[in-house]
């Protein structure tokens, strides 16, 4: 069995289950090796505006350990800056084969990069990066892609999430042999579960929500923020449905804000008198609770002005539904078919997500498209995630020992 160790700064809900899966297939011993706890406790996220805990169990199932940091030890926020403490020491006493680390944003990371290089260990690189996330310029963007150079031109092998994560490392000049798509998943048969459960109770759940009987129903679920530009989504339902614009007498779909952040006063200020009928507000709400919303809803729209993948994406069409996505969604090549499962639009077009949303309703074609949906991700699992990384993992370690070490 080969032994991988695998560098991520904290523990994330969509990976743990991946983490398990890869533990359980008998072919990767993997050990885990986390920077902060910070996701394993009640903690703050501005973004959101509050302190929340997760909600969904994020370490059983594979062996892990937290990592010191210089002078604080192991219990600490993020902090990118602040180095590990004995990573180097800790790797080479591991005996392992390879080392997989997930990002290169952190110190930490960067860190486990070196230490793989100096102790000659094949390194795997998995990120979320795309050719359109940097937004810097001038020498911070000279000095952006020679810091990706030399990190690239050391790895061994490149864990794609998707189409665009592809073309950046092929922008660097990564041969296509290097690469190996590890696609950015979701647990499909968790979402489609509570989904399918939560299809029991919907009229139930609509009641609970006071929502009409038979009005459609379009779902935003992200962060307040603006990068995720939810007032695009309102300014496009206004325009959509003003008095000028209506849909005869076809009825109206509410719009549900699912989230929180520094954008909530601005938006209810824009819902005006909508606010409370047409346009709904239900607040932040925990991984456990997401998938009846996702059932709930007719339409999911993610207007994003910058997002490398959405895997909110990948969650929503596990329960069989339509999207609607910028075309700067890192997951709109892989995931969105236009007119078969959603729409893309133009990054930032209000008027063209007007648009689409005039398409989607009144229409019959939405339980089509989000079945759709359904077929597109059950493609996109971990499942292809294991297959993905055992194929990089066998070809950068060979006959079970590191092809570079001793």
């Amino acid at each position: 069995m080969t032994k991988v160790a695998y560098f991520v700064t904290h523990p994330i809900q969509y990976q743990a289950p991946l983490l398990r899966r890869v533990a359980a297939g008998g072919e990767i011993d993997l050990r885990v090796f986390f920077l902060s706890d910070l996701s394993l406790h009640t903690h703050h996220e501005a973004a959101f505006g509050q302190s929340f805990k997760w909600d969904v169990n994020l370490t059983d199932g594979y062996a892990w350990e937290m990592l010191p940091r210089v002078g604080i030890g192991t219990s600490t926020p993020l902090r990118p800056w602040w180095p590990v403490q004995g990573l180097r020491g800790r790797l080479a006493a591991g005996g392992f084969d390879a080392v997989w680390v997930h990002g290169w944003s952190h110190i930490g990371l960067r860190q486990a990069a070196r230490a793989a290089r100096g102790l000659g260990l094949p390194l795997l690189l998995r990120g979320e990066s795309t050719p359109a996330t940097s937004r810097s310029a001038g020498w911070k963007r000279w000095l952006r892609d020679r810091h990706l150079r030399a990190l690239f031109n050391q790895a061994e092998a490149f864990l794609c999430i998707g189409t665009r994560n592809r073309e950046l490392y092929q922008q660097f000049g990564v041969p296509a042999e290097k690469l190996f798509l590890v696609p950015y998943a979701v647990d499909n048969e968790v979402f489609q579960a509570r989904a399918q459960a939560a299809a029991t109770r919907r009229e139930a759940f609509r009641k609970e929500l006071g929502l009409e009987p038979g009005r459609p129903v379009i779902l935003f679920a992200a962060k307040f923020i603006p990068v995720k530009a939810p007032g695009d989504l309102l300014t496009a339902y206004q325009r959509a449905w003003s008095e000028s614009a209506g849909a005869g007498d076809a009825p109206k779909p509410y719009l549900l804000f699912v989230g929180d952040g520094p954008l909530r006063g601005e938006l209810e200020t824009m819902a005006g008198a909508r606010k409370g009928d047409d346009v709904r507000f239900l607040g932040f709400r925990n991984q456990t609770e997401l998938p009846a919303l996702y059932d709930l809803c007719d339409l999911f729209v993610l207007p994003s002005h910058f997002e490398p993948w959405g895997l909110v994406i990948n969650e929503v069409m596990n329960a069989g539904k339509p999207v609607v996505v910028t075309d700067c969604v890192g997951a709109a090549p892989d995931l969105v078919q236009s007119g078969a499962n959603g729409w893309i639009y133009p990054t930032g077009e209000v008027g063209a997500l007007a648009e689409c949303l005039r398409q989607a309703f009144p229409s019959a074609n939405l339980p089509a498209m989000g079945r759709r949906s359904l077929e597109i991700i059950n493609q996109w699992d971990y499942e292809a995630d294991v297959r993905g990384l055992t194929a990089a993992v066998k070809q950068v370690v060979k006959g079970g020992r590191r092809a570079h070490g001793n």
